[in-house]
């Protein structure tokens, strides 16, 4: 009887996520590398106003309309002159009638030997060159009386010597801050394009969630990722679509997701990610042509499923709300990033002293909820990835590298705070 032939599997039609062939346990670093060379924007551009464009993403290089500042001024009260008429020694020049004020520049020339009257923000004259500081001089109104030589130039600010007309003031991909708006707006910018808003659908799976605060029964436990995804998704500065529980059922599951699809630009999921008989989300992804099931070298989290469903991308998180949000922050988090626009970044990590002590195998990036205390990092009391106190005890994680290690206390360790994922 000969051999049954080899299946072999037919190739990806959405493979962005697809895995390098004989991949079994993939490095954090190398999932990292994957996402930032295959994933791009998937969002479209709009135009908004200055007022209205804050904590948005720029859709291309922002130019100013005019220089800033847009013509010479002083940067001090005090009395404007030419540099050329000032001598070594005290001297004495008449003043001109009439000031320069911000809003309400003098007119006039200023000729040589004499000066003006100018204040902070002014235009610098006809004639002026140099202003020299009012504590710097005596006047009786008519006249004033100071002690050279000065330098030229001296408390004037050049005409676009902070911003050119046309200078690239903003770039691509910037996340727009209050100082953004203030620099678009001294340089005459009124709009801008930027990307539309990332809207993240999020659905959790399983027929043994119950919905906070409803009866639930003894074998069910109560939905804690979805409000925990929502949240994340809304401090990561995107639109949170709450689509509901799915139960596991394939049907059922399929309808989420397309609904999902029409209303999202992208899916987080919870559960059923990994090969079981009910993991009903991972087979509708294989469905597709687009899954692909990335068995992270990683703790807490391990299976990550990924794929394409009707061209949102969609993230199939583990449902194990510590799993959830740790996948979420490492993995999920720089992925939206690219897709709502900006460049691929990393969070920022510190470098802080142990406050613990801990032998690790080698094999596996783990992860440990922490927070500073005062003799520097502690971490929760215990590993189990179901302790989901310790997500709220927790202020940020310890990052503990792939290789084997034996921690002491004292020794330093990679901290990253809450706060470096914009949670």
């Amino acid at each position: 009887m000969s051999e049954p032939a080899k299946l072999v599997p037919p190739p990806l039609k959405n493979d962005c996520f697809a895995l390098p062939a004989d991949t079994h346990w993939t490095p954090v670093d190398e999932a990292h590398a994957l996402l930032k060379e295959r994933l791009s924007v998937c969002v479209g551009a709009e135009p908004v106003p200055l007022a209205k464009a804050l904590g948005r993403v720029l859709a291309q290089d922002l130019s100013a309309a005019r220089a800033h500042p847009p013509q010479p001024n002083s940067a001090v009260d005090g009395y404007g002159l030419a540099h050329a008429a000032v001598t070594e020694g005290p001297q004495s020049f008449p003043l001109v009638s009439g000031r320069s004020a911000a809003g309400a520049p003098f007119e006039g020339h200023v000729p040589a030997g004499q000066a003006i009257r100018i204040l902070t923000g002014a235009t610098v004259p006809a004639g002026v060159d140099t202003v020299i500081l009012q504590e710097d001089v005596a006047t009786d109104g008519k006249s004033i009386a100071f002690h050279g030589p000065l330098k030229r130039g001296a408390n004037t600010r050049k005409a676009g010597e902070d911003v050119q007309q046309g200078d690239v003031i903003l770039s691509k991909g910037r996340k727009l801050t209050p100082a953004d708006l203030a620099l678009a707006a001294a340089t005459g910018v009124s709009e801008m394009q930027v990307f539309k808003p990332l809207r993240v659908g999020v659905i959790s799976t399983g027929d043994e969630l119950a919905e906070a605060g409803a009866v639930a029964r003894v074998d069910q436990i109560y939905d804690a990722n979805r409000p925990m995804l929502l949240g994340l998704v809304a401090q990561f500065g995107y639109e949170p679509l709450d689509l509901g529980r799915a139960p596991d059922d394939r049907a059922t599951l399929k309808a989420f997701l397309d609904e999902a699809a029409a209303r999202a630009d992208v899916i987080l999921t919870s559960g059923g990610a990994s090969a079981g008989d009910e993991d009903h989300m991972s087979a509708l992804l294989q469905e597709t042509g687009s899954m692909t099931l990335w068995r992270l070298a990683i703790k807490p989290g391990r299976p990550l499923a990924l794929g394409v469903w009707k061209g949102a991308p969609v993230f199939g998180l583990p449902g194990n709300p510590v799993a959830a949000l740790v996948c979420s922050l490492i993995f999920a988090q720089p992925a939206m990033r690219v897709l709502a626009g900006r460049d691929w970044k990393l969070p920022q990590s510190f470098k802080v002293p142990a406050a613990f002590s801990k032998s690790k195998k080698a094999g596996r990036r783990e992860f440990l909820r922490a927070r500073i205390g005062e003799r520097g990092v502690e971490v929760f009391g215990s590993e189990g990835s179901g302790r989901i106190s310790g997500l709220s005890w927790a202020e940020g994680l310890v990052a503990l590298p792939d290789e084997a290690l034996e921690i002491s206390e004292g020794d330093l360790v990679e901290y990253y705070p809450y706060s470096a994922f914009s949670v």
